[in-house]
């Protein structure tokens, strides 16, 4: 029997590596002999560098850059096999970065994203891939935009220096004439798991700011100015961005991506499902079981989760899902949460390696031991 073993992490407690081994350990106490094949999986989140290189190989660089509050780090990124640069945008601006007290998204932004990108451009790299998943931000990527040599002169047009939400009403012109040559050639691709817009009640700041710290007011003062800066994107640079699916994923970077770097949005679970060649891994494969801390409507809106069921559904594959907690979804999906193990609350937070081994022995032997 060939079991296909394809979870995403189970963030903030385990890596999708470490949730497949778990797996794997659950389905050899029921199946000794099946033939398993471990892929982990991301869906342009935290984790997807670390995906993509452990299958694709290449080589893991460094370089100086900023956290969302202006303090030096290091950060890593990878320059996959062809020439193609792979960040993940949370290394240096996502909210794992900030303490809770400093989550502020009116202050913190993504210059250290730019100052990645421009590390990557000195590789002489063809192609830049961003994962957009993790941002403690919503400025719009003008903090990337102005590191990578945009300029934002404000109403008495002085130059915007200052990070956050709080410039984007301010910007009274983009100017491009000293931004990197370097980005004119070069492939952009930006991996969403979301599909917000921009604007608006699902926008980047209605929806996510009050996740990174942003009370009611703020929020709206976010929407103002992030109606502002589209406006801007679309009269200085020529491109609108306020109603494209995903422009709104991380604190607006979608729209940044397609305005100021010229690149395009892609759902970040298509990426990884092509790269690792999922589609050839599930050749007579007899189940699937993947998995998520929470399962929820959420998880099947472009997550890990609603890649590996479409996938897998194509082919009459049976797919099982694992998880902590479980939320409102389909009865036709097969769910194996916290709530089945025995004497355990239903929450992610709590489980162990041992009880995902246990819960994916359970699947296995609810599919295969009928």
């Amino acid at each position: 029997m060939k079991i296909i073993l394809a979870p995403d992490s189970f963030k903030g407690t385990f890596t999708a590596s470490q949730v497949s081994d778990s797996f794997a350990a659950g389905v050899k106490t029921v199946l000794s002999e099946a033939e398993l094949v471990k892929l982990p999986l991301a869906d342009g989140g935290e984790g997807t560098l670390e995906t993509l290189f452990a299958v694709k190989g290449g080589a893991i660089h460094r370089c100086k850059a900023s956290d969302p509050l202006g303090r030096e780090i290091e950060v890593e990124y990878a320059i996959l096999p062809g020439g193609e640069a792979l960040v993940e945008m949370a290394r240096s601006s996502g909210l794992v970065l900030l303490a809770e007290s400093e989550r502020n998204p009116w202050v913190v932004g993504t210059y250290g994203l730019g100052m990645v990108i421009r590390a990557a451009l000195a590789e002489k790299i063809r192609a830049l891939t961003i994962t957009l998943g993790g941002s403690a931000t919503v400025d719009g990527g003008v903090g990337m935009a102005r590191a990578l040599g945009y300029r934002f002169p404000g109403s008495r047009g002085e130059l915007i220096n200052r990070e956050g939400g709080q410039v984007l009403a301010e910007i009274s012109l983009i100017d491009k004439a000293h931004a990197d040559s370097r980005l004119a050639t070069l492939e952009v691709r930006a991996l969403c798991d979301v599909r917000n817009v921009l604007l608006g009640p699902s926008g980047a700041a209605r929806v996510f700011a009050p996740q990174k710290g942003a009370d009611p007011a703020m929020v709206e003062r976010l929407e103002q100015g992030m109606a502002n800066l589209a406006q801007r994107i679309a009269q200085d640079l020529s491109v609108k961005v306020d109603n494209i699916s995903g422009a709104g994923a991380a604190g607006g970077l979608g729209a940044a991506v397609v305005g100021f770097l010229g690149g395009r949005l892609v759902p970040g679970i298509d990426y990884v499902l092509e790269t690792l060649d999922f589609d050839m891994a599930l050749a007579g494969a007899d189940l699937v079981i993947t998995g998520e801390g929470s399962f929820d409507s959420q998880s099947l809106a472009g997550k890990v989760i609603s890649g590996v069921l479409q996938k897998a559904s194509k082919r009459g594959i049976p797919v099982a899902v694992v998880c902590g907690r479980r939320g409102q979804v389909p009865k036709s999906v097969r769910v194996f949460s916290g709530a089945d193990l025995p004497g355990k609350q239903e929450t992610g937070s709590l489980l162990s390696l041992d009880d995902l081994s246990f819960l994916a022995a359970e699947a296995v032997r609810s599919f295969a031991l009928k």
